[in-house]
């Protein structure tokens, strides 16, 4: 089974799992029974799939990220001592763990092909990413704090593990509280990471965006908070600030030339 036609056996064991879709019609186009495949996705209850469609799906989402382009951590070069700077699609890298900005319900983004993180890294990493998410929060029985953090696999990504931390949502103005909560995303990553013997983790931009965190502040929350830390503990964990538009590159780059000395 080639490429297309797991993309529309995948579509068409979805729309049956519900007998409210029968209606939905494919469309001819390519790009566009991808799109129908994620808004599927996106939508879908917390549920196993039958070995046989996982299976297919996991074949499908490794090849389409594969077309994508993966990029290795070990080609990248530090910006400053353990810190690195990469703008790309955070579902494409190969390393040991990448953030997610999650919501306290720690689901996903059921938004159908949102542009959110949260979205693209529950698509690519597979239905199986929501489904331990839903056993994670039900032992919980609460909605996760913000600031904290919770780790799961990363399945079909390139990483080995996804952590999934809720920022901090600003509405109004800026306040301290916000800023000490943003600041505990990143710590509690941090020693959630080196728990879990992680050698290298990369953060995406946690909170700005659809949580409205004003993107100065927060790289210069992100920078100072894993300095901090490294300096704290000696760690030697290797850090990415991982940014996807041009504005956010310019605004870590610009941090992480101040102060070279205070990683090893």
């Amino acid at each position: 089974m080639n490429i297309d036609n797991k993309l529309l056996f995948l579509i068409n064991a979805l729309i049956h799992e519900q007998p409210n879709y029968k209606d939905i019609q494919i469309p001819e186009n390519i790009r566009e029974q991808k799109q129908l495949l994620r808004s599927l996705m996106n939508v879908r209850s917390p549920m196993p799939l039958s070995e046989d469609i996982m299976e297919i799906q996991d074949d499908y989402l490794r090849e389409e990220i594969n077309k994508m382009g993966i990029t290795d951590f070990d080609s990248l070069k530090p910006e400053q001592g353990q810190l690195y700077l990469w703008k790309g699609d955070i579902t494409t890298l190969r390393v040991d763990a990448i953030v997610n900005a999650a919501n306290s319900q720690m689901l996903g983004c059921f938004i159908p092909c949102h542009a959110c993180i949260d979205n693209a890294i529950h698509t690519f990493a597979g239905v199986q990413l929501r489904l331990i998410c839903d056993n994670i929060m039900k032992k919980q029985c609460k909605p996760e704090e913000t600031g904290k953090v919770k780790i799961t696999p990363a399945y079909n990504l390139p990483s080995k593990y996804v952590l999934h931390t809720v920022g901090p949502i600003v509405s109004g103005k800026l306040t301290e509280k916000d800023c000490e909560l943003l600041a505990s995303c990143y710590h509690s990553c941090l020693e959630l990471a080196e728990q879990n013997n992680i050698n290298s983790i990369a953060f995406c931009c946690i909170s700005t965006g659809e949580f409205h965190f004003p993107n100065e502040i927060a790289a210069r929350i992100a920078v100072n908070t894993v300095k901090n830390y490294i300096n704290n503990t000696e760690s030697e964990m290797k850090v990415i600030f991982n940014v996807f538009k041009e504005k956010d590159y310019g605004l870590y780059q610009r941090l992480l030339k101040i102060n070279e000395t205070v990683t090893k």
